[in-house]
């Protein structure tokens, strides 16, 4: 009983890392998509968010599944509550690389973004899909120092949101009112992303540890556009 229910354990964190991997993913080609003006990544983009949906829905009837049938206690209680909270992370996260297609489509064949912000975007793009990576491998592995690295790579995230902010209250932006709330809404997603992952990634730590690694900004209506 005891093998089958490690397995079933194990099953759960593969599912929920394949996740990571394809919101990573996800939002890869949706910074693509913003950058570029294009409009077919746009719209993959919004198209795979379905699996992500639909993995998430299974790994948490597997989650709650096992949390009845086999009643854990301690570190195996632990991997499994954390497990039900994961999924709904991992989602969020494809949903927010969701937010940023469905902006970059809203406003084809216009490009979203001024040319002189366009190196914010890539920088955090970047990070995200490097998050969104690690926190894959980290799932699997359980390795909490690696999960503890992703903190650096939040810090990172968050100077270029709050950078970002400071170009846009400068007297020198030129572009319309509009632009400027495009600007900030993607912002948010960029680094909202980053807090689901670094969410995931403290969990794995709780998990593994039993000590809490301190707590990053929850899962809100904030994700949303």
């Amino acid at each position: 009983m005891r093998t089958a229910f490690h397995e079933q354990l194990e099953g759960l964190a593969a599912s929920i890392a394949e996740m990571c991997g394809l919101a990573g993913a996800s939002m890869e080609r949706a910074t693509q998509a913003l950058l570029q003006a294009d409009l077919l990544l746009a719209e993959q983009v919004i198209t795979d968010y379905e699996a992500i949906v639909l993995k998430a829905a299974a790994a948490e009837e597997r989650a709650f599944s096992v949390l009845a049938l086999q009643a854990p206690v301690a570190g195996d209680l632990r991997a499994v509550v954390s497990a039900i909270k994961n999924v709904a992370d991992v989602d969020r996260m494809g949903a927010l690389a969701l937010h940023v297609a469905k902006l970059a489509r809203r406003r084809h064949p216009a490009k979203v973004l001024p040319e002189e912000v366009n190196g914010y975007f890539t920088e955090m793009g970047r990070i995200a899909v490097d998050m969104g990576n690690s926190v894959k491998d980290v799932v699997l592995s359980g390795d909490p120092d690696r999960a503890a690295q992703l903190d650096d790579d939040d810090d990172d995230m968050d100077n270029l949101h709050r950078h970002l902010f400071n170009v846009l209250m400068e007297r020198e932006w030129k572009h319309s009112a509009a632009s400027a709330v495009d600007v900030t809404l993607l912002s948010r997603y960029y680094e909202r992303f980053a807090d689901h992952a670094v969410e995931i990634a403290r969990r794995v730590i709780f998990q593994v540890t039993g000590e809490p690694a301190g707590t990053a900004p929850s899962a809100s209506t904030d994700d949303q556009p």
